[in-house]
């Protein structure tokens, strides 16, 4: 048996529609959307009584997919801090390689995006960053400058 791709990277935030603006401004189309709810979604996910939302969206090259959900029921519970730092057991953070990362990061703080450090230069390759966007999602960008 083998792996044949990954399909996409599952996030759950509390505002979809904001998350998807954000991502949308970011670059990514939304593929579908659609409510998530009955037997096979409380199967899939160990949980009872599972009623949510999701978006999917796709990266302009159609590989990259996230899957966006708002749980409604049961309610979605926050673990922790809510801006964790970067050292963070657990998923850490989605990167996205950008054309322009100053225009991104303009684009994007409209839509709640806050740097968490600075853009920072690594070598004479990329221009790299973190940012936190709707529901304490770590964005990493990356433009290559070599």
């Amino acid at each position: 048996m083998t792996l044949q791709r990954m399909d996409n990277v599952g996030i759950v935030v509390e505002d979809l529609d904001a998350a998807v603006a954000f991502f949308t401004e970011l670059g990514m189309e939304v593929e579908a959307k659609a409510p998530i709810e009955g037997l096979f979604a409380d199967q899939t996910v160990g949980l009872d009584g599972v009623r949510s939302d999701i978006a999917m969206m796709r990266t302009p090259d159609g590989h990259g997919k996230l899957e966006l959900a708002q749980y409604h029921s049961p309610a979605a519970i926050r673990v922790g801090s809510q801006n964790p730092p970067p050292n963070t057991l657990g998923l850490h953070r989605v990167m996205f390689a950008v054309d322009d990362i100053e225009d991104t990061i303009a684009r994007l703080r409209p839509h709640g995006a806050e740097l968490i450090g600075q853009v920072a230069r690594y070598e004479d390759v990329y221009l790299l960053c973190y940012l936190r966007g709707p529901s304490g999602i770590v964005v990493a960008l990356a433009e290559q400058i070599g």
